[in-house]
C-alpha cells in the first residue's frame, strides 16, 4: 500500500473513469497479481467438476476402486490449493483496495491544504464531508473489478472451451445466456447511477446544513431562529430519505437480478443437459460435469453483475473527487509592485472604494461579503490597490498587507495564548484558522499570509501590553478572567468551551495583535449583546486610528463611529456618507439598520 509519506502521484483528472484507471495503473504489480490470482482461482473452481466428471465415468466401474481414490485425493489437494489462492486473492485485493483508498484520501487532503482559504468558496463543507466519508470508500471498493472482474471473464471462457468438449449446443446457450444476462441487468445499473448522483449531491447539502445549524445554535436560538432552521432540516432530510429509498429500489433490483438470473441461467442450462443424457447424448458424468461447470459459472456471473453495480457507484463518486481535485488556487505569481504606502482598495465592480487611515462601514443586505471576497482576493476580480490591479500583486505581499477576518475563521485547540499570539517557530498551529492561512493548519493567519508560500516567519510573541491592548480594544478581558488558568487555559477546537460571542472576540483579538496594514472584518460584532457590542465600537476605532479598516455591519453602535459609511443595494453602491446623513436622507439605509435595531432591541 502506499506509505503515509510517499507522493500519491499525479490523478488524471478527466474523468471517473479516467480517475478509477489512473488508480489501478498507480499499482500495476499488486493489480496484475490480484486479477492473475483470481483468474486462477475460479479456474480451478472450473476444474472440480471435470475431476468429478472423470471419477464418475472411470471410477465407478467394478474393480477400478485405485482410479476413484485417485481422482478423489486430485480434487482435495485441488481444493486445498484453491482455498489457499482464495487468501491471497482476497489479501491482495484488500491491498488493492485500500492502496486506492488511501491514496485518493491523500489527494484530497493535499488539495484542501493547497486550496487553502479558497477551499470553502470552491467546494462547500457538505460536499468535502461526503467526499471523505462515503465517495473515497465508494471508489475503494470499485477496483473489486481488478481481480474478481477479470477472473469472471477468464473462467467464462475456460468453461465455454470445456462445454465445447461435450456439447456444441451447450456451449452456444452457454456463450449466449451470460451476455442476455447482462443486457436484462444493464438498465437498472444505468439508472442507479443517476439515482446516485442526486443522492449524493442532496446528502451533501444536508451535512452542510448540519454544520451550519451546529455552529449557529445558540446565536439561532437567541433570535428565535432555531425552529425555523429546524424544519428546514427536517424537510431536507425527508427529501434524502426518499431519495435514498429510491437509490434502495433501483440497488435491489440490481442485486436481486445479479443472483437471480444466473440461477435461472443455471436451471436452463441443468434441464438442456439432462434432456441430453435421456436420450444418451452425453454421459451421466458429462451431466454431473456440466452441472458443475454451470454451478461454477454462477459465481462468475454474478461477479460481472456486482462489477457493473460496483463500478457505476464508483464512477459516481470518482467524478466528484475528480470534480474537486480539479480547483486551482489563485496564483501567487505577479510582476507588479504593490504601493509602497497605504492606498485606495477599489473594487470597480460594486463601486466600493477603501480610502487609507479611515475606518470604514460596508451595509447590505446580502452582498457585503461578496465585495469582501474580492478586496481580499479571494474570488477573480478587477480590484485595484494604489492604481494596481491586485491580481498583478504577488500573493504573499498582498497577504501581508491585506488581513481578511472573518467571524466564523477556525479556532484549533491550545491555550488561549497561542490561539492568539503563536509564538516564532510554533509551526501550523491554533493560531491558523483565519481565512488568510489554509483551513487545515499551514500558515500564520495573525500576520495574514498564505501557509502555501509565506511572505513573513512566524513573528514573536507579541509584548505583554500589546495583547492587553488588544483584549481590552476586543471587549475580552472578561473573557480571560474568567477562564481558570487565564491565558493559559486550554480551549478545545473551535473553542467549543466558550460561548459564540467570546469565540467572536478572541478572533478579534487575533485579528488586532496581527496589526495589518488593511484590516477587511465581516461581521466583526454580530454575536455580541448590545453592551458588549458599544464597548467594542468605542474602543476598535482607538485601536485602528490611522490604519485602514473595512468593517461589513448593520449594527448601529459600529455605524456610528465610522468614517465613512457605505451603503449597497443590488451588488453596486447607492450611496455613501455618515450613519446619521443616510439615517436622514437614504430611506432604504434607514429600513435596513431600523430592522437591526429592532432585532437588538427584541434580544434585549
Amino acid at each position: 500500500m502506499i506509505d503515509a509519506y510517499e507522493d500519491p502521484g499525479t490523478p488524471d483528472t478527466r474523468g471517473g473513469w479516467s480517475y478509477l484507471w489512473w488508480l489501478v495503473a498507480r499499482q500495476p504489480g499488486r493489480s496484475l497479481a490480484g486479477a492473475l490470482l483470481a483468474s486462477v482461482w475460479l479456474t480451478l473452481m472450473a476444474g472440480t467438476p471435470y475431476m468429478m466428471a472423470r471419477a464418475v465415468d472411470d471410477g465407478l466401474v467394478p474393480g477400478r476402486m485405485t482410479v476413484l481414490a485417485a481422482w478423489t485425493a486430485a480434487i482435495f489437494v485441488l481444493g486445498a490449493v484453491n482455498a489457499w489462492l482464495s487468501i491471497m486473492r482476497h489479501r491482495t485485493m484488500t491491498r488493492v483496495r485500500m492502496d486506492a483508498y488511501f491514496r485518493t484520501i491523500k489527494l484530497l487532503v493535499g488539495q484542501a491544504v493547497r486550496l487553502g482559504a479558497e477551499l470553502p468558496r470552491r467546494a462547500d463543507a457538505g460536499e468535502v464531508v461526503t467526499i471523505g466519508v462515503g465517495d473515497v470508500q465508494t471508489i475503494a471498493q470499485a477496483l473489486t473489478v481488478v481481480g474478481p472482474g477479470v477472473g469472471a471473464v477468464v473462467v467464462y471462457a475456460v468453461v465455454a472451451g470445456l462445454l465445447m468438449t461435450i456439447s456444441p449446443l451447450l456451449t452456444g446457450v452457454v456463450l449466449l445466456g451470460v451476455p442476455v444476462v447482462a443486457l436484462l441487468a444493464g438498465p437498472p445499473t444505468r439508472r442507479l447511477q443517476g439515482r446516485e448522483t442526486e443522492y449524493r449531491e442532496r446528502q451533501s447539502v444536508l451535512t452542510a446544513r448540519i454544520g451550519d445549524l451546529a455552529g449557529g445554535l445558540r446565536v439561532l436560538n437567541g433570535l428565535g431562529g432555531k425552529g425555523l432552521f429546524a424544519d428546514a432540516f427536517r424537510r431536507d432530510s425527508r427529501r434524502l430519505c426518499a431519495q435514498g429509498y429510491r437509490v434502495g429500489a433501483v440497488a435491489s433490483w440490481v442485486q436481486a437480478l445479479g443472483m437471480g438470473l444466473p440461477t435461472v441461467f443455471l436451471a436452463v442450462v441443468t434441464w438442456i443437459a439432462a434432456r441430453m443424457a435421456a436420450r444418451g447424448d452425453i454421459t451421466v458424468g458429462q451431466l454431473v460435469s456440466v452441472y458443475g461447470y454451470v454451478a461454477v459459472l454462477v459465481g462468475p456471473v454474478a461477479f460481472l453483475l456486482d462489477m457493473g453495480y460496483q463500478l457505476s457507484r464508483g464512477v459516481v463518486a470518482a467524478r466528484r473527487v475528480v470534480r474537486l481535485l480539479r480547483h486551482e488556487p489563485s496564483p501567487d505569481e505577479g510582476t507588479q509592485r504593490p504601493p509602497a504606502d497605504p492606498a485606495v482598495l477599489h473594487d470597480p465592480e460594486s463601486g466600493v472604494r477603501v480610502r487609507p487611515g479611515r475606518l470604514t462601514a460596508l451595509v447590505s443586505a446580502t452582498e457585503s461579503t461578496a465585495v469582501i471576497d474580492r478586496l481580499g482576493r479571494y474570488t477573480p476580480s478587477n480590484v485595484t490597490w494604489g492604481g494596481v490591479r491586485l491580481d498583478t500583486v504577488p500573493l504573499p505581499e498582498v497577504r501581508a498587507r491585506i488581513l481578511v477576518a472573518d467571524n466564523d475563521a477556525d479556532l484549533f485547540a491550545g491555550t488561549l495564548t497561542d490561539i492568539i499570539a503563536p509564538r516564532r517557530g510554533a509551526g501550523p498551529g491554533p493560531m491558523c484558522g483565519c481565512r488568510n492561512a489554509p483551513r487545515g493548519g499551514a500558515g500564520n493567519c495573525a500576520t495574514g499570509h498564505d501557509g502555501a508560500a509565506p511572505a513573513t516567519p512566524h513573528r514573536e510573541a507579541p509584548p505583554d501590553a500589546h495583547l492587553t491592548q488588544a483584549l481590552h480594544a476586543a471587549a475580552a478581558d472578561d473573557i480571560v478572567q474568567g477562564l481558570p488558568d487565564g491565558l493559559g487555559s486550554e480551549l478545545t477546537a473551535q473553542a467549543r468551551n466558550l460561548s459564540g460571542g467570546q469565540r467572536q472576540r478572541i478572533r478579534l483579538v487575533r485579528a488586532l495583535l496581527a496589526d495589518p496594514e488593511v484590516l477587511l472584518a465581516v461581521e466583526p460584532t454580530s454575536a455580541l449583546d448590545a453592551h458588549t457590542e458599544s464597548l467594542v465600537a468605542e474602543r476598535l476605532r482607538t485601536a485602528r486610528d490611522g490604519r485602514t479598516t473595512l468593517l461589513t455591519t448593520t449594527s448601529p453602535l459600529l455605524l456610528a463611529h465610522a468614517d465613512e459609511v457605505i451603503f449597497l443595494v443590488d451588488g453596486k453602491v447607492a450611496a455613501t456618507g455618515t450613519h446619521e446623513g443616510l439615517l436622514e436622507y437614504e430611506p432604504g439605509y434607514r429600513a435596513l439598520v431600523a430592522r437591526d435595531t429592532e432585532e437588538e432591541e427584541a434580544v434585549r
